[in-house]
């Protein structure tokens, strides 16, 4: 009875598999516990390369979440952001009707490509996104290789 409404994108599915198996695989190698709440404790990420301003990115969905209540720690090319969202006010003597809000502890560990200058990672919150940005090196940046053709008579002879 959980997915009573209907979704406009079939493709969300696949996305909530990915998520939902994320999820297990880290509370796997962490051992951590589920907590309760939409955040669960993998928070939804997007990453991208800019080739045009060669820069990493990587935004992570924190809404809600005050940025004091979030660490960000880095070894290699992990990367892990880790906090706890606390509930600001318990109602009490009330019948909710909806009860969808995420309150606990939430962790997510990015491997970051090869070529990203992490000594230059900045890190801006705003409107609950956290946005990291990096440089990239020129070996990290994607690069269409040409493909050659020998010539019609070499092909034959060979």
């Amino acid at each position: 009875m959980a997915y009573l409404a209907r979704r406009e994108n079939p493709f969300e599915e696949l996305f909530d598999f990915r998520r939902d198996f994320d999820d297990i695989f880290n509370r796997f190698m962490t051992g951590a516990e589920r907590p309760t709440g939409m955040l669960g404790s993998a928070p939804p990420i997007e990453a991208w390369v800019d080739s045009k301003e060669k820069k990493y990115h990587l935004r992570i969905a924190l809404p809600g979440v005050d940025p004091n209540e979030v660490q960000l720690n880095l070894q290699g090319n992990y990367l892990t952001l880790s906090g706890e969202h606390k509930s600001t006010e318990e109602k009490k003597d009330v019948d909710y009707l909806n009860k969808e809000f995420s309150y606990g502890r939430f962790e997510r560990t990015v491997i970051l490509p090869e070529g990203v200058d992490t000594e230059k990672l900045t890190a801006e919150y705003n409107n609950g996104v956290l946005e990291i940005v990096a440089p990239l090196s020129a070996t990290a940046l994607p690069k269409r290789i040409e493909i050659k053709s020998l010539p019609k008579a070499k092909a034959a002879g060979a």
